[in-house]
């Protein structure tokens, strides 16, 4: 088969937000999962899958990459480094990849105690995952330095969008609202990540690497009570973040405060932002939403 062929390591949910928007133009998209079940469901979108984790690495590389252009790894690191980059980093060293693209985060930058930081901002993380994105977004580049694979990084704050949205985190009653005063957060839609793909895609440039975030950073219990007025409940109750008994995950993300520019993306890539605001995103989904069920009852 000819055309473009997108392969995902990883196909979680900003790579389907991408293959959402190539399949309808003709794009052949394969990926990996480490679930038989979800592949069974892929298989169903029209996407090929192959079974995939550190320890279960791709049975036949050649067969599963076969005819790949593009390349995107959303797998983060573990313990022992990149799985993808440890497994499988030389069989992507070969010709005939268009652009590779990895999925790292914002948090290589580490604390900037609310100020703004930039793609030119020194990557100094402050814990142990942020680290490990750092050595993992040093292994990328390292493909494309060494053997001229074409990587992209993109580093992204907070996702949300349909189904992983403060909506949804009211409606199952998990949302919190968490007081730090002076903590900000950077958050980006999935549609605008897989549109900042798109455009990179459209325009390779290897080596380059992109913040992938909104225009408006703030603080989460903001969100949260902007959803609640939305949906005209009554937001949950602020609680101090001395008080909030975090676990140790969740009080991690809280280590860092930051405003993340994204005028690289813009100006490099021509990106006009679907949801430039946290309020765009949230009052499309339930707009959305609600002409769904509006569909559903007309007889």
């Amino acid at each position: 088969m000819t055309g473009p062929r997108l392969f995902c390591f990883g196909l979680g949910y900003s790579a389907l937000a991408l293959a959402d928007r190539l399949l309808p133009q003709g794009w052949r998209v394969a990926g990996t999962t480490r679930a038989q079940e979800k592949a069974q469901a892929l298989a169903a979108r029209g996407i090929e899958t192959f079974l995939f984790d550190r320890g279960r690495p791709l049975a036949d590389p050649s067969r599963a990459l076969a005819g790949t252009t593009h390349v995107l790894s959303a797998v983060p690191p573990d313990r022992d480094g990149d799985p993808v980059l440890d497994r499988h980093g030389g069989d992507l060293a070969g010709p005939g990849l268009a652009w590779a693209g990895y999925l790292s985060t914002t948090g290589v930058y580490g604390d900037h105690d609310g100020g703004w930081v930039d793609e030119a901002t020194p990557r100094v993380p402050t814990g142990a995952r942020g680290r490990a994105r750092l050595a993992a977004e040093d292994g990328w580049l390292e493909l494309w330095r060494r053997h001229g694979v074409p990587v992209h990084l993109f580093r992204l704050p907070g996702i949300y969008g349909p189904g992983r949205s403060a909506i949804d985190a009211l409606r199952a009653g998990t949302a919190r609202r968490i007081d730090k005063p002076g903590q900000v957060f950077s958050r980006i839609h999935v549609e605008d990540i897989a549109r900042v793909l798109e455009a990179s895609m459209a325009r390779p440039n290897p080596g380059a690497d992109y913040n992938v975030c909104d225009d408006e950073a703030g603080p989460g219990h903001e969100v949260v009570a902007h959803a609640a007025r939305l949906l005209g409940v009554e937001p949950p109750p602020l609680v101090p973040f001395e008080a909030a008994d975090l676990s140790p995950m969740a009080a991690s993300f809280y280590a860092d405060s930051k405003r993340v520019r994204n005028d690289r993306i813009k100006r490099e890539l021509g990106v006009r932002l679907a949801y430039p605001t946290y309020r765009d995103g949230l009052a499309a989904q339930l707009s959305a939403e609600r002409g769904a069920h509006g569909k559903r009852e007309k007889p």
